[in-house]
């Protein structure tokens, strides 16, 4: 059986270096279930993430430690694999958000949901969780929805 997948979006890339509940499911799914996340995603939470972690008093080492123990957790898809379904990613959210077209690309292409806080997937064909009710997906017990 493959194991079930999830892509992150950047603001839950974000949220694994700023908080407690991100991670823990992370770390405590990593065993069964295959986080990804485009490159993009990546990008956006570096270009981010420095500016709140300074508001917060994150100094830049623990920023870069942050980083890298995501990045053992979330296997980065580099540009290749999402970009032969740019088209059909942004005819979904292309009216809503363009910039997020990589994200719902490598949904479509791994044939999985998102995990997202960001509303401009919610009816984009697109299964979407939220982290308040990830975990019933990520969980042993709770089979994916096929199509």
């Amino acid at each position: 059986m493959t194991a079930k997948r999830i892509v992150l979006d950047a603001n839950i890339l974000i949220r694994a270096m700023l908080g407690v509940k991100v991670g823990g499911l992370l770390t405590k799914y990593a065993e069964t279930v295959e986080f990804c996340a485009p490159s993009i995603a990546f990008e956006d939470a570096e270009v981010n993430l420095p500016t709140i972690m300074a508001k917060r008093g994150i100094d830049q080492e623990q920023l870069r430690l942050g980083l890298d123990a995501v990045r053992l957790l979330v296997e980065e898809l580099p540009a290749e694999a999402t970009d032969p379904m740019r088209a059909q990613a942004l005819q979904r959210i292309g009216h809503r958000d363009p910039d997020d077209w990589p994200i719902a690309a490598a949904a479509l292409i791994l044939g999985c949901p998102i995990w997202t806080e960001d509303k401009d997937f919610f009816g984009a064909g697109i299964p979407t969780w939220t982290s308040d009710l990830v975990e019933i997906y990520l969980r042993d017990d709770v089979p994916p929805i096929a199509d």
